[in-house]
């Protein structure tokens, strides 16, 4: 089939290179040249698993093609995927404009029936107002709606960095929101090759599906995260709590990881958005206004522990192995170590950092304020403290008696509870995890 992906970042270049491996015919449309060149030439934008390989895979096999120009990437399209960014505004609602200005000019220029598929993570009732705006964009150019007929359906992706290709060809499920449901069938054959539960549903259900299950995923962290407090003051383990009460198969083991809270590009975001648009429709979701406390509290407690085994942060050296919101990509946006950071910066700390993939993201942010290390033991060279903020195995891997030996106070404070079961305190560290007593 005949596909066009409208916007070359983390979704829409991984749904390109996922479905062209499929045999679809894939056009990905990106507004900037320079990126455009840089993708056909086989750089990445980012760093994903795996996906350099897959695109240059497409690419050889003539199924992945990049353009500059949506009028050139829809001219062929039967089904045109809206992948662009729906960053929030000041006040937390979405900014639905380049979702908005993507979806006129597709219809400015599709001159066939097609399906406009928007995979952005957008607000209940952004599938109608991308449908005016379509059907706008056929008018203003001169076309009549009856002879070129788009349907519009929302198709959310539910990708996590760091496992992206493996979650869309591997999904829990996949979701159509769509009036027809002639039209969720067929939208639904371009993943025939996947095997999962596929829901057809109208479009309004598709894009709260969305909202509902990184709120529910956020929720379950910042829960655990109010258990780890619980053990740290009553002598109990969150991770012997955790395995308990994840071995229940209704709650389930996944995101009940103790730590410095959640972040990236789409929790704090989604979550955000979510408690704005009930507060629009007249509903105080007040767990969610919990939920977005307990992440930044969270953080918060993390620099007050530092501070209350070090003293006062001012002047004292820190190292941090991890800049990442998470482990297997280079994305530091809303990441707890760039918050945790900016409050040792804040106290007067100095701050060494060593990151695999994060550090030239890091460094746009903090600029020269930061000193970035070529490695993990670099960057522990004379530090009064280590804090571990992103999970990255081979931390686990570090000689810790070399650690132990750079160091000029040996004492780690981990966020993620990565190092827990190394027996560090034997090692001669003074350990401190979250939620975990000695």
């Amino acid at each position: 089939m005949e596909i066009a992906i409208i916007g070359t970042g983390y979704v829409g270049l991984v749904t390109g290179a996922c479905l062209a491996s499929f045999g679809h015919n894939v056009v990905c449309v990106d507004n900037d040249p320079d990126k455009v060149r840089q993708l056909q030439a086989g750089k990445m934008p980012f760093y994903e698993p795996g996906l350099a390989e897959l695109v240059s895979d497409g690419v050889q096999a003539r199924k992945l093609h990049f353009k500059d120009s949506i009028k050139d990437g829809v001219a062929n399209a039967s089904f045109i995927f809206i992948c662009v960014g729906t960053p929030p505004k000041v006040d937390g609602r979405v900014d639905l404009s380049f979702v908005e200005q993507v979806a006129y000019e597709v219809g400015q220029h599709v001159a066939h029936n097609a399906y406009v598929i928007t995979k952005s993570t957008v607000p209940v009732g952004t599938s109608r107002q991308v449908k005016k705006l379509v059907d706008q964009g056929v008018v203003d150019s001169g076309r009549d709606t009856m002879l070129v007929n788009v349907v519009v359906a929302s198709n959310p992706e539910f990708l996590r960095e760091g496992s992206a290709i493996n979650d869309f060809l591997h999904p829990d499920r996949i979701v159509v929101g769509v009036d027809q449901l002639w039209a969720g069938d067929l939208i639904m054959e371009l993943y025939k090759p996947i095997e999962c539960p596929k829901l057809v549903m109208n479009p309004e259900s598709s894009e709260l599906t969305k909202y509902a299950a990184n709120a529910f995923l956020a929720t379950k962290i910042s829960f655990i995260n109010e258990i780890a407090n619980m053990a740290e003051a009553s002598g109990a383990d969150v991770r012997q709590v955790a395995q308990a009460i994840g071995l229940d198969r209704r709650i389930g083991s996944s995101f009940l990881k103790a730590g410095i809270g959640y972040g990236g590009s789409c929790f704090p975001k989604d979550v955000t958005a979510l408690h704005q648009l009930a507060g629009e429709n007249g509903h105080d979701f007040r767990l969610l206004s919990s939920v977005i406390e307990v992440n930044n509290v969270q953080r918060e407690r993390f620099v007050n522990k530092v501070r209350s085994v070090i003293g006062e942060l001012g002047g004292k050296r820190i190292a941090v192995w991890g800049l990442a919101f998470k482990a297997g990509t280079d994305d530091v946006r809303e990441s707890a170590a760039i918050d945790i950071i900016s409050k040792c910066f804040a106290e007067g700390a100095d701050v060494v950092a060593y990151d695999p993939q994060a550090a030239e993201n890091a460094k746009q942010i903090f600029s020269d304020r930061i000193e970035l290390a070529g490695s993990a033991l670099d960057a522990v060279q004379g530090a009064d403290a280590l804090l571990v903020l992103t999970e990255w195995p081979e931390f686990r891997a570090a000689q810790f008696n070399s650690v132990r030996e750079g160091m000029h106070r040996a004492v780690i404070f981990d966020g993620r509870n990565l190092l827990a079961d190394m027996d560090l305190f034997e090692k001669g560290f003074a350990y401190y995890g979250v939620g975990i007593n000695r």
